[in-house]
């Protein structure tokens, strides 16, 4: 099987069922606590390709950050959101599960399971 990563918030009850059902079906995904080691521009680059969405796609609306940055505003680039993203992890949507070229948000946590043989 392919190498499963999950980027991961413990404190996501979301991103805990995910890991619960990967963890069910006997899978140990490499877990990137993404809040504590934030992606690079670059990795958020891959991760959107894989998960086949523009970075507006990824954002978590409801966080404050969100609102106090001005992320609403749709002349924002691809590149400033991401920008916005790397400096400020938590607005990433969580919990992302990689299995090679594949990607997909845990939301609801079954949908993780699209991902598996």
């Amino acid at each position: 099987m392919t190498d499963l990563t999950l980027y991961h918030n413990p404190r996501c009850s979301k991103s805990r069922g995910a890991l619960e059902l990967l963890q069910a079906r006997g899978l140990t995904p490499d877990i990137i606590l993404y809040l504590e080691t934030p992606p690079t521009a670059a990795q958020l680059h891959t991760l959107l390709a894989k998960l086949g969405m523009n970075a507006r796609q990824l954002l978590r609306t409801g966080e404050d950050d969100y609102k106090a940055l001005n992320l609403a505003d749709t002349s924002l680039s691809d590149e400033q959101l991401i920008a916005a993203m790397v400096a400020h992890p938590k607005l990433i949507e969580r919990p992302i599960l990689i299995a090679g070229d594949k990607a997909v948000i845990g939301r609801p946590p079954e949908n993780v399971l699209e991902l598996l043989p």
